[in-house]
């Protein structure tokens, strides 16, 4: 009953982020590759829970009461290595923008302003106030809505939070953020390991996990990025 359980949980929070995600869509806050891009994710997600549901059998017949859906929350223990992981991962992954030297002056172009804003938001992770740091990087996206830095960093610190305080609503803004992060560089290998080991942190996902895992490794990781998946292709049998 607990197996079935979460995954009628699992399908009812993608089923919502589709409806979510459709509503930003129709709005203008999610261009057409962001949208497709959550569809196909999201429907992917749901077929492989839907199978796993049908081979548990027909399920038990209903309570009088319609059962409120609980959310899903995160294995205590993958969270914990994923919490470790994205400290080093905020220190070590964060994407440079050119230039990230800023002298401060009174008036800055926004180029300017937004690499002032990546830098303070790095050295906020560093010294541990992911709060400032989502200010930043939210402010980083008002100036420049696609900028990856900041997508795929405030994905994950959003993702993180979420998980920590089990908010699924945190949670699945964090993994939009990081879908449209990998979405619009698709050739970088960082947002791709960040939303593979959200994917891998999430019960019932590890098929979507392996598909990101094998996409980070196609795009060529550099050895530290390669040091801090080790742990988890290991688990999914991704492990050379």
């Amino acid at each position: 009953m607990s197996d079935r359980r979460a995954i009628e949980d699992e399908i009812a929070l993608r089923e919502a982020s589709l409806a979510d995600a459709r509503r930003e869509h129709e709005v203008g806050e999610l261009d057409d590759a962001g949208y497709r891009a959550i569809v196909a994710r999201e429907a992917t997600a749901l077929a492989a829970l839907r199978a796993r549901g049908d081979a548990l059998g027909p399920a038990a017949a209903p309570a009088r009461a319609p059962r409120v859906h609980r959310r899903r929350w995160l294995v205590v223990a993958v969270l914990a290595l994923v919490s470790a992981a994205g400290i080093v991962l905020a220190q070590t992954l964060s994407p440079r923008q050119p230039g990230s030297s800023v002298t401060g002056g009174v008036t800055l172009s926004g180029s300017a302003r937004v690499t002032q804003l990546l830098t303070e938001a790095e050295a906020d992770v560093a010294a541990g106030n992911e709060s400032a740091a989502l200010t930043a990087y939210s402010q980083v996206l008002a100036l420049q809505p696609g900028n990856v830095t900041a997508l795929t960093q405030s994905g994950w610190l959003e993702f993180s939070a979420g998980s920590t305080a089990k908010d699924a609503t945190l949670v699945t803004l964090g993994e939009r953020l990081l879908a449209r992060a990998a979405q619009r560089a698709p050739a970088d290998p960082a947002p791709r390991l960040y939303l593979a080991i959200a994917a891998f942190a999430t019960p019932g996902n590890a098929a979507l996990a392996r598909s990101d895992f094998r996409v980070f490794l196609a795009l060529h990781p550099s050895p530290a990025q390669l040091a801090l998946a080790a742990p988890y292709l290991a688990q999914l049998g991704l492990a050379g």
